[in-house]
């Protein structure tokens, strides 16, 4: 019973060993803080406005990824240069294109993308419209025969006669 139990702690001790092991591997170095608060909170208000072009739906100030610290310490340098954000703005726009902005402007080359989607909203209920109308047009209401009606409450009839049974 005793080597069992030693067993399980030595099992124990190496599954907690290679977890730390492996944790303090993969670990990134941390990133120094700027010396300048107001300079730092500029590059992370920047940084809200701009995309990460590694993730794509994050912005650059909330991916963790090499390329948006590599942009992120870019726009640092540049704002520490004396550049003000348009100018920072129109250097990665020219370079990276209008993709790397997380709000595209409304221009001829966006208007697929801000307008396509009510576009596409309209002309589905324009279908279902047209569709509804051209089905509607062919329900007609006509009254049961003398015939048919008869019919019906025989039905009817024998129908209630067994339930009752």
């Amino acid at each position: 019973m005793v080597p069992m139990i030693q067993q399980i702690r030595v099992a124990t001790l190496s599954l907690l060993i290679f977890f730390a092991v492996g944790f303090t591997v993969t670990a990134k170095e941390a990133q120094p803080s700027a010396a300048d608060p107001v300079l730092e909170e500029r590059v992370m208000k920047l940084s809200r406005e701009l995309r990460c072009l590694v993730c794509q739906n994050e912005t650059l100030a909330d991916s963790r990824a090499d390329l948006a610290e590599d942009l992120r310490t870019q726009i640092r340098e540049q704002m520490k240069a004396g550049k003000s954000d348009k100018e920072i703005i129109n250097y990665l726009t020219t370079r990276y294109g209008k993709f790397i902005l997380y709000n595209p402007p409304v221009d001829p080359t966006t208007y697929l993308l801000w307008f396509g989607p009510f576009v596409l909203l309209l002309a589905g209920l324009l279908l279902l419209f047209r569709y509804v109308k051209r089905r509607s047009g062919l329900i007609t209401e006509s009254p049961l025969s003398v015939e048919e009606r008869r019919q019906a409450e025989a039905l009817l009839a024998s129908e209630s006669g067994k339930e009752t049974a």
